[in-house]
This record gives structure tokens, sequence and C-alpha cells, in this order.
């Protein structure tokens, strides 16, 4: 019952974010990379990270006015690294969200530059002066989605995965790589609204470290789905990890211990959000829901 619940605001969540991408992009100039941008991002996926900032829009009671702002930018960041993993030269997917990738639908060269035009689409959303954010938030949310997108983040854990594959890796240097791949991500959706909601220095890293780890309890999950999940159920290809030779936690120390291990850090990010009290209720329900997901 719980887990239908969260889907049902997972949808409702996904409507808000997919109406307001497409309000913004209205108000551009039109070109021919809309259309694939659009593909890219709308109407796919589940959007949990944008889930996890409405939730820790609650928790530290920021406005969902100042939110969606966030949502979209970090979607948009999201769907370009899905494009451009997808491709060829990367992890060459012909399948994402129960649709073809971009690059099949539309072409290589289309799909880098759509994945790119959304990359700096993030940014135009975060700097937008209808945001009714300070300038000071603007720059500090600024400068930190781009340390948590560029080589520090997204971009340098995606040229260590493809850099792994086929090598026997250490579980800290896997861990480094996925935290970094997919955590990063996930640390600015907390450390934003941390900035938001005026904490300081010190307790904005630690919503950050939080985020961090969500993205890396998301990231195993994903790689058990890989396993036990099914094309249908999560719209793309299954058991690439071990035929592409991936570096992942279950292919160094097998399903039981891997699932072990992602126990333990969910009960390290439940035991985190305790103190918050109710506030935290829909990040734990969400942090439940991650692990847990359709297996």
């Amino acid at each position: 019952m719980k887990k239908q619940m969260i889907k049902l605001k997972l949808n409702k969540n996904a409507k808000k974010i997919d109406q307001f991408i497409k309000r913004f992009l209205r108000k551009q100039d039109n070109s021919l990379l809309v259309r694939p941008m659009k593909y890219g991002v709308i109407s796919g996926g589940k959007k949990i990270r944008s889930k996890v900032i409405f939730d820790a829009g609650k928790l530290l009671r920021v406005s969902r006015n100042k939110l969606i702002y966030i949502c979209a930018a970090v979607e948009c960041i999201h769907s370009y690294s899905l494009i451009h993993d997808d491709l060829p030269c990367m992890d060459n997917d012909d399948l994402r969200r129960g649709k073809l990738s971009t690059h099949k639908k539309f072409g290589e060269a289309t799909a880098v530059l759509a994945g790119n035009s959304l990359l700096t689409l993030s940014f135009e959303i975060i700097s937008d002066r209808k945001n009714l954010i300070s300038s000071k938030q603007k720059n500090e949310i600024i400068s930190l989605l781009a340390n948590c997108s560029g080589h520090t983040g997204i971009a340098g854990g995606q040229e260590l995965d493809l850099k792994f594959e086929n090598k026997r890796k250490k579980v800290n240097q896997i861990i480094d790589m996925q935290r970094k791949k997919t955590g990063k991500l996930f640390n600015f959706c907390l450390q934003s609204i941390a900035i938001l909601a005026n904490k300081n220095k010190n307790e904005i890293k630690n919503f950050g470290m939080l985020g961090e780890d969500i993205g890396l309890l998301f990231q195993l999950a994903d790689d058990f789905l890989d396993i036990k999940g099914s094309k249908k159920l999560i719209g793309k290809s299954t058991n690439k990890d071990k035929k592409n030779g991936k570096s992942t936690l279950i292919n160094l120390l097998g399903y039981k211990k891997a699932y072990k291990y992602a126990e333990n850090l969910k009960k390290k990010i439940l035991l985190k959000l305790r103190k918050h009290g109710k506030n935290a209720k829909d990040l734990t329900d969400t942090i439940e829901f991650i692990l847990g997901r359709n297996f």
C-alpha cells in the first residue's frame, strides 16, 4: 500500500515538472533540438531525484515554489547524462524508459547536441529571473550543480565506469566511482535545499553527504534490478552489467554480500533521518522504496 502511494506521488510530481519544463521551453526561440530534448526529459522515468527534493523541502520547510526550479534543473541534468550514457561510444543502449534511446530515435549527433542543450538548460532554469531566491543562493546553487555534474561528479564517474570495465577493482574504488556517477547529483538534491533553508556550512555539507549516501543506495538498487528486474518492468535492457564487464559490488562480492552492504547503508541513512522526527517521514518512505522497488 505504501509503495503504491509513493508511485502515485512520483507520477504527480513528474507531471508538474514536465509541465514546468514545457512552459520554460515555450518561452525560448524554437529550434530543431527542442523535440529530442523533450523526448529525453519529459514523460519518462520515475523522477525519484525530484521526489527526494520535495521530501527534503518538507523536512527543511522550504516552499514548493522554490523547489520546482531545483527539480527541473536536476531532471535536465539527469536526462542529459542518460542520453550520453546510452550512446554507442559509452554504454550503447537501444532502450531507455521503455522506449528507443534518444540516439536511436534521432541519430547520434542530434543526441549529443540535445544532451548538451539539456545540460545548459538546467543552469538557465536556476538563474531565471522568475526564480525568486537571492542572487547569493543562485550563485551557490549554480556552482554546486556545476561541481556535481562535471569532472568531479557525473562526468568523472562515467569516465571511471568506462575505464573500470573488465578490470577487477577494490570495493572502495567501485564505491568512489558510483558516488561520483550517481551519488553526486543526489548530493546536490539535498545540499541545494539546505542552502535554500539558510542552514550553516556544516549543516549544508552534512545534508549533501546524506544525499550522496541516498544516491549510492539508488545505484546499488539499480545494479540489483539489472539482475532481478525485467526489461518491461524497468524500461531498458537487463543483465548488461555482467555482459559489459562493469565493475559493481555484485560482480566483486556476489549478490548476497552486495545486498547486505546496501541494507547496512539504508540503515545508516534512516538512522541519520530519525533525529528529524515526523518531518522526515516522506523521505524515510522514499528511502525504503528505493531499495525495495520492483523486486
